[in-house]
């Protein structure tokens, strides 16, 4: 009966100390980096770091001392295995030995055995059930904390975020609207831009824009236009260590041009089915020159143009690691031929009229996914 007693507060000792090592073990302190770049408002409230870190001490001590009264646990089960030892003698000489002296003696012993097993007993008790409030309440108040300094930070995003729309809006509504460039600052397969007009049937055809990017390897792709059953019928790229290219019907040409120096740059590409010659300038310069590209194959109407990616499928399958990086704006795309004179005029900005007829360079022309941005762009104020 006494060993069934004391085996029973130690069992419930034990346990509670086991779920308090364990409810402190499963807490975690979760933290949100802040980008440099944001605006004081959204930083303040992660200067209030001075409570969390006393908690955060607060809570290794407990764990310490927790950790101290298990070691004192196992001490006192010892002590208690050797007690139990003791009464078990104890008993067995009572049984053995039924004299009234020893028998008084035996229950006198197993009483103070019990008294003090007790009194050891409840004195962990108290202090185990002292340690698990202590960290019941650390707990709360770390939960508060956070929620509290979560509901700031979004509240200061939500308002960053509505300032910057509206200072887009604003933007958008007083600049013309062929006045804009397109960035793309990142090398995912996610990001891009979508011309909304599709491609007639076109025997001949000029595409010219203006870009600015420093990635290497290759800036990757600035466009690529795909039809049913051909994912390159016309696609200009520079990938990996490779020269920038262009595919017409999956059939390529190399071109001379040099662009990921970070600076803007004004480049064309002329093309005709006949004989598939074609021509390369860089900046009102002719590069490069050839033929048999594509020969006698019109570029077919009726497919997807995408800015800033590869598709290898019509309208997507992109691969990250050919998407363009940097800066474009200015796009243009003619049925025809332009004439040197007239890429020269594009470069440096003396004709103000010449405006692709099949692909003209408007905000109402090209819809943006994935995070690509819009930004005002005057190509002239770069050159001059």
């Amino acid at each position: 009966m006494s060993r069934g007693i004391f085996s029973r507060y130690f069992v419930l000792f034990f346990l509670l100390a086991k779920a308090a090592a364990q409810e402190f073990a499963q807490t975690r302190f979760i933290c949100t980096s802040i980008p440099l770049e944001m605006e004081p408002m959204c930083s303040a409230p992660m200067q209030n770091s001075g409570p969390v870190e006393d908690i955060k001490g607060t809570i290794l001590q407990l764990r310490e001392t927790i950790l101290q009264q298990k070691e004192t646990i196992m001490n006192q089960k010892e002590t208690i295995r050797e007690l139990t030892a003791k009464l078990s003698r104890c008993e067995s000489q009572s049984m053995s030995e039924p004299s009234q002296y020893n028998r008084v003696n035996t229950t006198a012993q197993t009483n103070t055995l019990k008294d003090l097993l007790q009194n050891k007993i409840d004195d962990l008790e108290r202090q185990v059930l002292s340690r698990v409030n202590s960290l019941e309440e650390t707990k709360i108040l770390v939960r508060n904390d956070t929620t509290e300094n979560r509901g700031k930070i979004e509240n200061a995003l939500n308002s960053l975020h509505q300032r910057i729309s509206d200072l887009e809006k604003g933007q958008k509504n007083s600049r013309p609207t062929d006045k804009f460039q397109i960035t793309f600052p990142l090398r995912t397969n996610y990001m891009y831009a979508k011309v909304k007009k599709s491609l007639p049937e076109m025997y001949a055809m000029t595409v010219c824009m203006w870009l600015k990017s420093n990635a290497s390897p290759g800036v990757g792709t600035p466009f690529s236009y795909a039809v049913p059953g051909q994912a390159n019928e016309l696609v200009l790229i520079e990938w990996g260590n490779n020269p920038m290219e262009i595919l017409i019907n999956d059939k390529v040409a190399k071109l001379p041009f040099v662009i990921n120096d970070g600076k803007w740059h004004h480049i064309c590409v002329t093309w005709s089915t006949r004989d598939g010659v074609w021509e390369a300038y860089q900046d009102g310069m002719k590069r490069g020159n050839g033929e048999n590209l594509a020969p006698w194959h019109p570029i077919k109407p009726g497919g997807i143009m995408v800015l800033g990616q590869e598709q290898d499928m019509l309208g997507g399958g992109f691969d990250a690691t050919q998407a363009f990086v940097g800066e474009m704006s200015h796009f243009h795309m003619w049925d025809r031929v332009l004439t040197p004179g007239e890429v020269y005029s594009l470069a440096n900005c003396s004709s103000k009229t010449l405006v692709g007829n099949v692909i003209a360079w408007t905000e109402a022309n090209v819809d943006i996914y994935g995070g690509a941005t819009k930004w005002t762009f005057e190509a002239c104020r770069q050159i001059n």
